[in-house]
């Protein structure tokens, strides 16, 4: 059974930085691209970063372009999102996913269907 993990979050006041890992265990997913989602409260899903799956390529939300960075390390943990200069409206659930392709102009989908228990980032102001 494939399992996501994400671990990292907390709670960090504005300014700060936080650094995000995902772990999967069940499969591999070195020959996939990953990316990092967020759900804040009351409001759905969101697409936040996404990396190709030899970490060519980056893609980011405007929201958080130039303040976050998706790497991944095919050896250890499958990916990780540094978080820097961290708003008040980061607050969410983060959520890390395979994703179904990276095309440009499109935003990236979520390949898995099962999503991990998420690690939760709240940035008080």
């Amino acid at each position: 059974q494939v399992q996501l993990v994400e671990s990292g979050g907390g709670l960090v006041q504005a300014g700060g930085s936080l650094r995000l890992s995902c772990a999967a265990s069940g499969r591999t997913f070195g020959s996939y691209a990953m990316g990092w989602f967020r759900q804040a409260p009351g409001k759905e899903r969101e697409f936040v970063a996404a990396i190709s799956w030899n970490g060519g390529s980056t893609y980011y939300a405007d929201s958080v372009k130039g303040r976050f960075t998706i790497s991944r390390d095919n050896t250890k943990n499958p990916v990780y999102l540094l978080m820097s200069r961290l708003k008040p409206e980061d607050t969410a659930v983060y959520y890390c996913n395979a994703l179904a392709g990276i095309v440009a102009g499109k935003t990236p989908q979520p390949l898995l269907d099962t999503w991990g228990q998420g690690t939760l980032v709240t940035v008080s102001s």
